[in-house]
């Protein structure tokens, strides 16, 4: 590998993101790389700071809009202070969620107006693009059950009922269907070893092409 890239882990609460991520990193740390492994909202101390309101049970009468520009401001940090200097220093940056679950939150779960989020994400990423996006596809209620059965307290948006998440999900699979060159989609209810290997086979793909 010469150049660097991103990944990126998407889907649905309770899909498996954050163990698929630490599948793929071992794998990936196993054959040399060099990897940044980050999130959002987050991946920068502007940006954890931000996540932190994002995310805040306290935070319950936030409207739409602000949160749409939150994640946002948080993206623009992101990809300037981080994704940015590591890729050009070849390294690989895996990140969980990025522009796509805005998308899919804030347009389709959300109802905000697709054009002001595409406008929006924009300005947030400057052109960039990440190489690959991988949803991890899952019924939003065993999502829900997967997440209840953590016994953490939900964050807010955890908190929201299954027809947001519904829609939430129909959004990673409309985007999915409109991009197959830089979407994936992976059926997370297999058994995990499945979709961790099939995760792997995707992300071989796009390091070492």
């Amino acid at each position: 590998m010469n150049k660097g890239c991103m990944i990126v882990c998407d889907g649905g609460n309770g899909a498996g993101k954050s163990t698929v991520l630490k599948s793929i990193a071992q794998h990936l740390q196993a054959q040399g790389c060099d990897l940044v492994i980050t999130r959002e909202p987050g991946g920068t101390p502007i940006g954890e700071k931000i996540r932190d309101i994002l995310l805040s049970t306290d935070c319950s009468e936030m409207c739409d809009v602000t949160e749409l520009m939150l994640f946002a401001a948080a993206r623009a940090q992101h990809v300037r202070e981080k994704i940015i200097p590591a890729i050009k220093l070849g390294q690989v940056v895996i990140s969980d969620r990025f522009d796509s679950a805005t998308v899919s939150f804030q347009h389709f779960a959300r109802g905000l107006p697709l054009d002001l989020i595409k406008m929006l994400n924009e300005i947030a990423i400057d052109g960039f693009k990440p190489n690959i996006t991988i949803i991890l596809d899952l019924d939003p209620a065993t999502g829900l059950e997967r997440v209840g059965s953590r016994g953490s307290q939900l964050d807010r948006m955890e908190k929201e009922n299954l027809e947001f998440l519904r829609n939430a999900r129909k959004g990673y699979l409309e985007q999915a269907k409109d991009d197959p060159d830089h979407f994936v989609v992976i059926d997370a209810s297999q058994p995990l070893e499945d979709v961790i290997a099939e995760a792997v086979k995707v992300v071989d793909q796009v390091v070492y092409g």
